[in-house]
């Protein structure tokens, strides 16, 4: 969760162009740039599209004191309704590479089916199982995306990383210390700017027809609008398959899938999936989401752990 430390200081126009550059824009709406659609805006907002245009905005926000938060494809996000009282960064670094011996260097603001389709042209297999999880490559490192027993973390050889003062360097896999739906990137919160990937040659009519079979899978269980896929994580129990008790399972047996707050609901089809049915509202997925929480902890002691991340105030 990125809470709302402060109120961003009232810099001059003047001044907070020349820190940021002229493409800095004004209460920008994050709301299109969020699965679900809802939320305020950003008090300041920068598209970054290369490593030197992300460290100066790291260096300016710090510099003049303005809360920053990064953002990617938006996917995995529930904006506050009030907005952000800071800066947002959007990570726009883009780019797909194929090196030698099954390496792929992707941007830090890539999609990750456009990399999943990229090693799949490419005859690359090992990532098939991150076909139709929506968000960017960077995004997916922040939070180890995964399904179908494959985690990005798995794949993982080196990445370029910023840290909140600027600071470029080029770490190993070792150092993200990548754990279920996690990485220590959740306590540095530095930003991915690329990532190099380990995958293998393989059959590309045999890859393609995988991720054929997962994104079938991934439509029949998933709305393909106004959500964040799964709303909580999956809780570790070395006795189930791919070593994780379904919470959407234990929301089932809570009547999860009978429950809505204003417009927002549970998907029919899947207990761990909030959807915004129309007209929600950040508020209403939060509402929902608590009800959710402890439906589960008063049946069955267990309190869930949000994989969606927060941004702004839920007072």
């Amino acid at each position: 969760m990125v809470a709302q430390p402060k109120v961003s200081p009232n810099w001059p126009v003047s001044k907070l162009i020349e820190a940021f550059g002229a493409d800095l824009e004004f209460s920008r709406s994050l709301a299109p740039l969020t699965s679900y659609e809802t939320g305020g805006p950003a008090r300041y907002f920068l598209s970054a599209r290369s490593i030197d245009e992300v460290t100066r905005a790291v260096k300016a926000a710090r510099r003049l004191e303005i809360p920053a938060v990064v953002i990617g494809g938006g996917s995995n996000l529930l904006v506050s309704d009030e907005g952000f009282d800071g800066l947002v960064i959007k990570m726009d670094i883009m780019g797909l590479r194929r090196l030698d011996n099954g390496l792929v260097e992707a941007g830090g603001g890539e999609q990750l089916i456009d990399l999943v389709n990229f090693a799949s042209e490419s005859s690359l297999t090992g990532i098939e199982f991150a076909a139709g999880i929506w968000g960017s490559v960077g995004g997916a490192i922040y939070g180890n995306a995964g399904a179908f027993g494959g985690e990005i973390g798995q794949l993982m050889v080196t990445g370029v990383i910023i840290d909140a003062s600027g600071r470029v360097r080029e770490v190993t896999r070792d150092y993200f210390q990548f754990n279920y739906r996690h990485s220590y990137l959740k306590e540095t919160h530095e930003i991915v700017a690329s990532a190099v990937f380990q995958l293998a040659p393989g059959d590309r009519a045999v890859i393609e027809a995988e991720v054929n079979r997962i994104l079938t899978l991934r439509a029949d269980r998933h709305p393909d609008r106004r959500t964040a896929g799964c709303f909580f994580r999956n809780i570790p129990d070395a006795t189930q398959q791919y070593g994780k008790l379904p919470a959407g399972k234990l929301l089932e047996e809570v009547g999860a899938k009978q429950l809505s707050v204003g417009g927002a609901r549970v998907y029919e089809k899947h207990a761990n999936i909030i959807i915004n049915a129309g007209g929600a509202t950040s508020k209403d997925i939060r509402q929902l989401a608590d009800i959710l929480k402890q439906r589960v902890l008063d049946r069955f002691g267990i309190e869930l752990q949000e994989e969606v991340q927060q941004i702004g105030s839920f007072s």
